[in-house]
């Protein structure tokens, strides 16, 4: 690599940028009358060469520009022109960046018909007499005594378990959320061969969206052969249920009289009591006053008071007086 030195002091630059004219018409010359926009800038090319930017005119190339580049030898040779090209600016439309066409095809863009052939070089394909890594495989070519030119390498199976496991039969998809069981425990399932049976299988239930795709031992769907339905009822039922729609009347006895309440504390039973000695004082007279205590009675209870009162004065504890309802010493016939 030669590289140019030289001891220029700024003249021979400043005699590059002065010649916007020349490369002007040479621009014209080139594009035609009319074709020639704007003087836009200049870009330095080397220490003899500048290029000179006018903006285009031309129908469909908004945004491009016309580049001429002139250069020089030295101080008093003059300026010439090298080249004039149209070339896009900043704003210019442009086509995308090419792409080789094996690389633009997508998948799903194969339709009937189409043919496209792999690379010598494909990494997701190996020899089949190389070693494959998957001892599963390489014993069913032995048994078999018949094999492929060329089989899925390592890489090749990666990158297809790893599009498998993206995709909407993988783990991570919305049914697979929300199946009420996993695929790997269906009976529907049936297990790939070699080194991906760990992770995948293929679907062969009919009702289930993913009849006839590879799916993950981890997909679920709500055709499982394991789902059992609920057939009690969801609503909660009691054991015991009253029937409140019909009711049974039972007539009640006449109510108590009036001072027969019980009070609690057995004021009730007195008063039957007293009522019954009453009734036997009066001699059992119709017409009688059975609430009225007989008249012996009246007089044992008045002289009952009086030796109370006796007793009292003197110091002397009363005597306890009967409960109710028994006859009074004094006033009982057979004491």
């Amino acid at each position: 690599m030669t590289l140019l030195l030289t001891l220029d002091d700024g003249t021979i630059r400043r005699k590059l940028l002065d010649a916007v004219e020349p490369a002007r018409e040479a621009a014209v010359q080139d594009a035609g009358e009319g074709n020639v926009g704007d003087y836009v800038g200049s870009v330095n090319e080397d220490a003899f060469a500048v290029t000179h930017l006018f903006d285009s005119a031309l129908p469909g190339y908004r945004g491009w520009r016309w580049s001429v580049t002139v250069a020089t030898a030295d101080e008093d040779a003059p300026v010439t022109i090298s080249e004039v090209v149209l070339a896009p600016g900043p704003d210019a439309i442009v086509a995308p960046r090419w792409v080789p066409w094996a690389r633009r095809v997508r998948p799903g863009d194969l339709g009937v018909g189409d043919i496209f052939p792999t690379q010598p070089d494909d990494a997701r394909l190996a020899p089949a007499y190389a070693t494959l890594d998957d001892p599963e495989a390489e014993e069913a070519a032995r048994e078999i005594g018949l094999g492929r030119v060329r089989v899925m390498s390592r890489i090749g199976r990666e990158e297809a378990a790893t599009r498998w496991h993206r995709s909407e039969y993988g783990p991570r998809s919305d049914m697979a959320r929300s199946a009420p069981g996993a695929c790997g425990t269906c009976g529907f399932y049936l297990q790939l061969a070699g080194s991906l049976r760990a992770a995948f299988g293929v679907c062969g239930n009919e009702i289930s969206p993913a009849d006839g795709h590879v799916v993950h031992a981890e997909f679920g769907c709500g055709a499982h052969s394991e789902v059992e339905m609920e057939t009690s009822s969801s609503v909660p039922v009691a054991e015991l249920v009253y029937d409140d729609s019909l009711l049974d009347t039972e007539p009640m006895g006449d109510a108590p009289a009036d001072g027969g309440e019980d009070t609690g504390d057995g004021d009730t039973d007195d008063a039957d009591a007293d009522a019954e000695g009453g009734s036997g004082g009066a001699g059992g007279e119709d017409g009688a006053d059975t609430s009225a205590p007989a008249d012996g009675d009246a007089d044992a209870d008045a002289d009952n008071r009086a030796t109370g009162a006796v007793g009292t004065e003197s110091g002397e504890a009363p005597s306890p007086e009967p409960e109710r309802g028994e006859p009074h010493a004094a006033s009982d016939p057979n004491a």
